[in-house]
């Protein structure tokens, strides 16, 4: 094999590719019974052919792809401003005890993920504190978290290779998380009673308040004049997410307790929907904001995904694919036996259970796309949507910043 070449992608480029990525994962859902039945997310599945094919270049002469990261995080800083800009602390309020609920769940799940991981590190020879970048450290946190506790990893305690390990591990989580969620949530529904349909699903919502994510393939009438009044608020909370996060690291770099960009971008929507509605009556297009959170979404999952780089997990030693496999298996058993009876047992219950899998083993937008996959076929489910966004965006990364702290400041590490 060559040294290889990698193919640079500018942003039209990258931009293009995620639009086929999106439509060949549409035309493979819509044609293959299997992905429905099995409520696989589009993106997901576009994502995954695009890198099996990269892989197969890879193996061939080398090749990768690197595509437009700052085009990637502007799409996924919007779908989380959308979120925050759909936060009505009317409609929050909602929330209540379901939501206390489902945070206690998955600070309590991000406890045990950990402690399997340094367990069985242990067992198979490896430096326990490994076990934190099998753990929630990139499964739940993600590739940015694994970067960032990566070289602290590496400086601090002495693992080589932490923040590749990281970025690997949290490919594996994205992956699985996106391919976990639907058949978990497919089982779960043969436990309950579904909605009468999509269709009569819509015209209730339609009937209620507003249709968020739920229903992506619903139409919506949208002007100029909307989608342009909709991007400026956009425009405001991306720039004050990027403001807040520079002044954090600016004063506050000595810290190990980092709060990502998107969670800035999901504050500040959040904000200017209840100043703008509560302070200056000012009313906030919903069905605009959806849709470009929508959008959004799904070209967040196809560059992540279309970036893949599948031989790095291909390389992984065989005991960390152990442990990630034992990962996997532990989600799908907490979301079964302890999300969906702790949370009702019924047809929300097993909707958070799709979405639980997607961040814990995935990121938020994973969850919120696998929930989308069921909700498309089965009926909404407002609770399932207003809890996995706000539990996602505003509690998990809270919480896994405060337990990998308290883990790593403990004084018997090597």
């Amino acid at each position: 094999m060559s040294d290889g070449f990698v193919v640079v992608l500018n942003s039209y480029y990258t931009l293009i590719a995620a639009t086929v990525v999106l439509l060949v994962g549409r035309i493979l859902v819509q044609r293959i019974a299997v992905l429905t039945k099995f409520n696989i997310p589009e993106p997901v599945v576009g994502g995954l052919i695009a890198a099996v094919l990269v892989l197969a270049l890879h193996q061939f002469n080398g090749f990768s792809i690197q595509i437009e990261k700052g085009l990637q995080d502007g799409f996924m800083l919007m779908f989380f401003a959308s979120i925050g800009l759909s936060a009505d602390f009317k409609r929050l309020r909602a929330g209540g005890v379901p939501l206390v609920l489902f945070t206690s769940i998955v600070a309590g799940f991000i406890v045990v993920q950990n402690l399997v991981g340094i367990s069985l590190a242990s067992l198979l020879g490896l430096k326990p504190l490994t076990g934190l970048i099998t753990g929630s450290m990139t499964l739940v946190g993600g590739h940015g978290t694994a970067a960032g506790w990566g070289q602290i990893f590496e400086t601090d305690f002495g693992i080589e290779g932490a923040v590749a390990l990281g970025m690997a591990c949290a490919t594996f989580g994205l992956v699985c998380g996106g391919l976990i969620g639907g058949p978990v949530a497919r089982r779960l529904m043969k436990k309950v009673k579904v909605p009468a349909g999509t269709e009569n699903a819509v015209h209730a919502a339609e009937a209620g308040p507003r249709i968020t994510f739920e229903q992506p393939q619903h139409k919506r009438l949208i002007t100029a004049d909307s989608a342009i009044e909709t991007l400026a608020l956009f425009a405001v909370c991306l720039a004050s997410a990027s403001y807040l996060s520079s002044f954090m690291a600016e004063h506050f770099s000595d810290s190990n307790f980092v709060i990502p960009t998107f969670v800035w971008a999901l504050a500040s929507g959040v904000v200017v929907r209840n100043l703008l509605s509560a302070v200056f009556k000012v009313s906030i297009f919903d069905r605009c904001v959806d849709v470009f959170g929508n959008v959004s979404l799904s070209l967040f999952l196809a560059m992540a995904l279309l970036s893949l780089e599948l031989w790095m997990i291909k390389d992984l030693a065989v005991p960390l694919l152990v442990i990630l496999s034992v990962q996997a298996v532990l989600l799908v058993l907490f979301a079964i036996f302890v999300v969906f009876r702790v949370m009702g047992k019924d047809y929300d219950a097993a909707v958070l259970a799709g979405g639980f899998c997607g961040f814990g083993m995935g990121a938020t937008p994973t969850a919120v796309a696998n929930m989308q996959a069921v909700t498309d076929r089965y009926g909404p489910s407002h609770k399932a949507f207003l809890i996995v966004p706000m539990v996602g965006a505003f509690f998990v990364d809270i919480i896994n910043a405060t337990v990998l702290s308290a883990i790593t400041s403990l004084p018997f590490w090597n």
